[in-house]
């Protein structure tokens, strides 16, 4: 299924009518050392990507506190790198799911994974999570900066203009600062700028 769903949105919607998300969400209980549960996350992830029916029935399923749960697992875990794939995709332009992701108390986790430094995947992705979940949200925006994320983001921005992290760090960090005064200031101080 995940490479089914792999930039084939015909697939994406197929496998969703089909009713292949439910499965795939209990799957992701399995645990952070279970390959299904990697796997799982890998497939909701490619599910999610441009879908916006898809990101819906995968909360729907109850998916995201699972994929909080996998998070939390660490950089070194391949289930937690599928699961931040997983969360940005699913927060691309989906205010329902950044707030779910929130209250399900996926910001930390996130914040956490960033430790593991710009040549860390996980960290790339989980950057790309809190640029997602921080656009046009607040509270998210306001989160963030109290689970202290605002500072490795701004140590990401190290890596360069190639690095993929960096990038990544940058469009979070953008949207941090977007009519957000607090985080402004805590950028500056981070010597972000």
């Amino acid at each position: 299924l995940r490479n089914l769903a792999h930039d084939n949105p015909a697939n994406q919607t197929a496998i969703r009518e089909a009713g292949g998300i439910p499965p795939l969400v209990a799957l992701l209980t399995a645990g952070v050392d279970s390959e299904a549960a990697s796997e799982a996350a890998g497939a909701l992830a490619h599910l999610a990507c441009d879908e916006a029916a898809n990101q819906d029935a995968i909360r729907e399923a109850g998916g995201i506190p699972p994929l909080v749960t996998l998070v939390a697992a660490g950089a070194g875990s391949m289930a937690a790198y599928n699961a931040a794939r997983a969360l940005w995709y699913l927060t691309y332009d989906n205010p329902a799911n950044a707030n779910a992701i929130r209250e399900a108390g996926g910001i930390a986790p996130l914040v956490v994974l960033l430790a593991a430094g710009a040549y860390s995947l996980a960290a790339t992705r989980a950057a790309g999570a809190l640029w997602n979940l921080a656009c046009d949200n607040l509270a998210n925006q306001t989160a963030i900066r109290e689970a202290g994320g605002i500072a490795p983001l701004v140590a990401l921005l190290a890596a360069g203009a190639d690095s993929e992290a960096a990038t990544t760090a940058a469009g979070a960090l953008h949207n941090l600062v977007y009519s957000n005064p607090a985080n402004q200031t805590a950028i500056r101080q981070a010597g972000g700028i």
